[in-house]
């Protein structure tokens, strides 16, 4: 196979090019429309523009197929979709490109979206969002499930973008880059402890399919695997990818909230101290 065959999609989807294209469209037009003060780095932006690459790599080129046919690639799959891929996103912070386009809609039509607005704050409560964001991955791994999600186009297109769609939701909640302290933003305590809950509960879920004995996803034996590797190796590293790295992610966010809430204490501390000496 060529490498154009590699690049071109497994299963092609209209809607999921579509969107990627409009994504893609929306923020570069947005970057050179936007103001200079307000235009992101380069580092930010190449930080989006890879975060979406890679999940379009994942969902329309022949990794798909892959994913289909081995158990492993399929959990490498959803670690970019549901973690490497929106962590890239939200660390980019395309706030200000989303603002400016935000203040291009009508009125009226801000009216009309204020309904997803709200549907947005409930989806954002730190429960909801680590129920949300584990319950997922539980969710799809069950076997029977998995078994026909597995099997069915729709119900494997519905799986990908639910997992790419929280995954957004979830690491934004996390990375906002909004300050706590003056904003209505998560604090950053809260922030650590939803990360350390998320992943304690993926470790749990690897570790029962790395020590099952017995063969839990059967579905591979099924339509039969892309390479001739052992059900159980596949079903081993497999079980690794669910809680490895995302473990580490979590380990990774913890350490960037402590980071960010050291710089922000410090920063308003520097502040109280200059409008006291001002007073006085």
């Amino acid at each position: 196979m060529s490498l154009l065959d590699y690049l071109l999609p497994y299963d092609f989807s209209p809607l999921t090019v579509l969107s990627y294209m409009l994504v893609m469209g929306f923020y570069g037009v947005g970057l050179i429309r936007m103001p200079d003060q307000d235009r992101p780095g380069s580092l930010r932006i190449f930080a989006f523009t890879l975060g979406v690459l890679i999940c379009y790599a994942v969902m329309q080129t022949r990794f798909d197929y892959y994913a289909q046919y081995m158990f492993f690639v399929h959990r490498g799959q959803h670690l970019i979709l549901h973690h490497i891929g929106p962590i890239l996103i939200a660390l980019s912070n395309p706030l200000p490109v989303m603002r400016f386009w935000f203040e291009k809609i009508r009125p009226g039509w801000r009216r009309a979206l204020r309904p997803l607005g709200w549907v947005y704050q409930v989806l954002q409560q730190p429960f909801i969002a680590l129920f949300l964001f584990v319950g997922l991955i539980y969710f799809w791994l069950w076997p029977s499930i998995h078994f026909d999600a597995m099997l069915s186009r729709e119900l494997y297109w519905v799986m990908n973008w639910s997992m790419l769609l929280d995954g957004l939701l979830f690491w934004w909640l996390i990375f906002d880059p909004r300050p706590p302290a003056i904003t209505s933003s998560l604090g950053y305590g809260r922030r650590m402890l939803v990360l350390a809950a998320a992943g304690v509960l993926q470790m749990f879920l690897g570790a029962w399919i790395v020590f099952s004995r017995d063969m839990v996803y059967d579905v591979y034996e099924v339509c039969g695997r892309a390479w001739p590797l052992d059900p159980e190796v596949d079903q081993l590293l497999g079980g690794m990818l669910t809680y490895i790295p995302p473990a580490m992610m979590s380990i990774l966010g913890i350490l960037l909230m402590l980071r960010r809430a050291m710089h922000q204490d410090g920063k308003y501390t520097n502040q109280s101290k200059q409008l006291e000496e001002t007073a006085s």
